[in-house]
């Protein structure tokens, strides 16, 4: 019989040395351990215990090499199926990160492990020191483990001996038996777990026991009464209910009128109560569309399709649809929505029609509330799962349906380890299941809307409104022309006079600008000094709520000063944030109401639910938001939409400004009108003859495409050619430039043979924030069809930077597609 060899894809392997580890199982685990399970294994020259995955497990005969073992095993269940296991290594491939990122983004937090590494001391004390003779930090470690009870942290470790360097010392006592290293591990978040009272006799016999003590023992027959009408109940529930404690449940237990048992239970934000649904009924746009994605979905072959349909045509009913008919043939469904600040109002609707069945998954949950959510999901209590980007991994099996609603949004690109898009990995489960990708937007990416002219995507288009209500009515603003007239506020005369009639007529109004803050920077009007964050290179945003200057980079912030600190002057205030406005308002319109809602008022006590609730319950007059109100939301008296600012995002160094810019106009400008009156939109903007402006506001996305297009042709960008960024940083400036420097040789050399003529590469240039928290940025762009072999050029030139001593304390990564600047 031949031992067992398990692949382990080790958490602490960084990406120059990540690889599948090879370890002996025990003869005590071959029985348990299966791939997809996490172990404890001890990893690197000093054997530190870490957690990894288990990736495949082999049979060899007796005599092959020599392997470390696994130590234990961390899961009693695979955390991840072999579908799972098959789309962390294609991301790993694409995302140019290390296996275990790809499983970490995959799992919950409450399910990942903390490590906690020991030094315990072993035998004999006296033989112990003998052992440390002539090495005094030796002796010096071997006083603090004895002080410390005969074991010690690592962290501890290296706070007692401050600058020295205490690895030396544990390596002596670890070689020469004196001391052995430990590591424990702990689970994020554990299952949570209630007792249970069952009735253990006949309801008779029951009863029989306490009634005749009846007056003298109350709370023993409360509790059995209910008990019997129960046949079971948590002990919590009948503590309250009947006014009982702990004792008399275990008087009764006891009494052998009930037995405990524990049962786990599952942590869940609070039930939205909604009346059921009434059947859909579809009108003829819609009819045709759902039968078209209908029928893709039941071939039982991966398909993707574009639902392309103007704001409020009704795209969330085909949704619906789908998902009734593909939980009819005992498939699972997921519904992912750019912003956390989109799940409510989804999930009242979604509740309405599939009640218990929905999970919830996004990163607002409590860690508990997230994991137990997954919990669900993965045992099949839940089939349909609403979330935002990382709710695209939800362990769901056999999928039938993946859809992506506002498809185009750049929030379900990741911008941290691993940088995946979840139209890619929604792509890739797609084809494992022999699944339906539905892509839904009033505004399609110029990536979708190509793949769906061209054929790759099936095209399914909605012209009209639900409702047959017109599209609102835009109204351009000249700012030029306002400045002219001596109005040099954030707020328009024509705005102004729109939200008058709006508060006449008691109907609501939101204003979008996507900053926040007061001022974007404050500047002293007699020398020009600006204000700037000391950590990253940009300019620091005044806040009036409290007074201060902030970078909205790191987060360091300082009070506001009463006068220029170089040369005394008076400061200027530049630039306007949604605080601005919110003031400017106020003093406009003395008296009315006015709400702001963005990453400054929304928090875990107000949470943008609580925002929403009270905008629409308590009628308030004017929403002020960043991009938070840009999307999704519908409020039937909504009437008027201002857009404060357009041109802050279309002129920046971006191939995708003039694309996002159309997209957040045409949706901000949606959300008026939704209900049975007509809506207006005014947009305020200093260049009202920019195209992007002017298709916008005429809310005509194909001739926007049609000019968009054709840049993108001529310009190389996609969909025609593939972007990779590699980005490196360090505190060092001059290491960063060098390494990029020498990174730019090897690319140019090496892509000669893989792809000649095919790809482009630009830099080393700044990123466009240059500075961020004493790290500089610098960046090499390159241009061309990303096949496998250049990706694995791209991999094998980021290893070698990272092996490379020279380039000691600089970090490089690649990006594919990336959507910031």
């Amino acid at each position: 019989m031949g031992r067992k060899i398990a692949k382990v894809a080790v958490s602490r392997a960084v990406y120059a040395i990540d690889k599948p580890y090879d370890y002996w199982i025990p003869k005590e685990l071959e029985k348990e351990l299966v791939p997809g399970m996490r172990v404890l294994v001890p990893f690197g020259s000093g054997n530190r215990g870490t957690d990894g995955i288990v990736l495949s497990i082999r049979e060899e005969g007796e005599g092959g090499p020599s392997l470390k073992a696994i130590q234990s095993k961390l899961d009693d269940a695979p955390v991840l199926d072999h579908k799972g296991i098959q789309l962390a290594l294609w991301m790993r491939e694409r995302c140019f990160c290390t296996m275990y990122d790809c499983v970490k983004a995959m799992l919950p937090a409450g399910l990942y492990f903390s490590l906690r590494d020991q030094v315990v001391v072993q035998g004999d004390k006296e033989a112990a020191y003998q052992t440390a003779e002539g090495a005094a930090l030796a002796v010096q470690l071997l006083d603090l483990l004895y002080d410390w009870g005969g074991r010690g942290d690592m962290e501890q470790i290296r706070m007692a001996f401050g600058p020295k360097d205490p690895n030396p010392a544990i390596h002596l006592l670890v070689e020469r038996g004196a001391a052995r290293l430990e590591t424990s591990t702990r689970r994020g978040v554990g299952d949570k777990r209630e007792k249970l009272a069952v009735l253990a006799v006949p309801t008779e016999d029951a009863m029989a026991m306490v009634t005749p003590k009846r007056k003298t023992a109350p709370l023993r027959y409360s509790v059995t009464e209910l008990l019997c009408t129960l046949g079971a109940a948590s002990v919590k529930e009948l503590c309250y209910f009947t006014g009982a404690s702990m004792p008399t449940i275990k008087s009764l237990e006891k009494s052998g009128i009930l037995t405990l048992e524990e049962r786990e239970v599952f942590r869940r934000l609070p039930a939205i109560q909604v009346e059921p649904a009434q059947p859909l009924v579809l009108n003829r746009e819609q009819q045709e569309a759902f039968e078209g994605l209908d029928q893709l979905r039941r071939s039982g072959q991966p398909a993707a399709a574009l639902l392309y349909g103007v704001t409020g045509s009704g795209k969330t009913q085909i949704y619906i649809r789908l998902i009734q008919e593909t939980r009819k043939q005992g498939k699972t469904a997921l519904v992912l929505v750019p912003e956390i600040v989109l799940t409510p109002q989804l999930l009242r609707i979604f509740t309405s029609h599939f009640g218990d069945q929905i999970a919830v998954l996004h990163s607002s949950l409590r860690a508990g509330e997230r994991y137990d959510e997954w919990k669900r999901v993965r045992e099949g209590t839940a089939t349909v799962v609403i979330g935002t980007r990382s709710a695209v991994f939800a362990p769901l099996d056999n999928i039938g349906v993946i859809i992506l609603d506002e498809e185009q949004e750049a929030s379900y690109k990741s911008e941290n380890v691993p940088r995946y898009h979840a139209r890619d990995i929604a792509k890739y489960r797609c084809v494992q299941h022999g699944a339906l990708l539905v892509l839904g937007s009033a505004t399609p990416s110029v990536e979708s809307m190509y793949h769906g002219q061209e054929g790759t995507y099936h095209l399914f288009q909605l012209k009209n409104r639900y409702n047959q209500h017109p599209l609102p009515q835009v109204i351009l603003a000249d700012m030029k022309q306002e400045l002219r007239q001596g109005n040099a506020s954030a707020i328009s005369s024509v705005l102004r006079r729109e939200l008058e009639e709006n508060l006449a007529r008691g109907e609501q109004s939101i204003l979008f600008l996507n900053r926040r803050g007061a001022s974007r920077m404050v500047s002293c009007g007699e020398c020009g000094q600006v204000p700037e964050c000391p950590r990253c290179s940009v300019k620091l945003t005044y806040h009036s709520a409290n007074g201060r200057l902030m970078c909205h980079h790191c987060g360091w912030s300082q009070p506001l000063p009463p006068v220029c600190p170089s040369c005394g002057g008076l400061l200027n205030f530049i630039g306007v944030g949604t605080q601005r406005v919110q003031e400017e308002l106020e003093t406009l319109f003395p008296g009315t109401q006015v709400l702001r809602m963005d990453t400054d008022t929304v928090s875990a006590a107000h949470p943008h639910e609580e925002l929403l609730d009270r905008f629409q319950k308590e009628r308030i007059p004017i929403l002020v938001g960043t991009q938070m109100v840009a999307k999704g939301l519908d409020f039937e008296n909504v009437t008027l939409v201002g857009v404060i600012a357009p041109d802050l995002s279309l002129y920046v160094d971006d191939f995708r400004a003039g694309e996002r810019t159309f997209s957040l106009l045409t949706q901000v400008v949606g959300r008026a009108g939704r209900g049975d009156k007509q809506g207006r939109a005014v947009i305020q903007t200093f260049t009202p003859e920019n195209d992007v402006i002017r298709c916008a506001a005429s809310q005509d996305y194909d001739s926007f495409y049609q000019s968009e297009i054709l840049l993108r042709r001529l310009r190389g960008y996609p969909p025609f050619q593939d972007i990779i960024v590699l980005t490196a940083s360090s505190v060092d400036e001059m290491a960063v430039l060098r390494c990029c420097d020498r990174l730019r040789q090897a690319l140019d050399q090496e892509l000669k043979r893989y792809a000649p003529g095919g790809w482009q590469v630009l830099g080393p240039a700044p990123a466009a924030v240059a500075k961020v928290n004493n790290r500089y940025r610098y960046r090499l762009t390159l241009t061309g069809p990303c096949t496998r072999e250049v990706r694995r050029l791209i991999a094998h030139l980021i290893r070698s930077v990272h092996q490379d001593k020279d380039n000691r304390g600089v970090s490089v990564y690649g990006d594919w597609d990336p959507y910031q600047s």
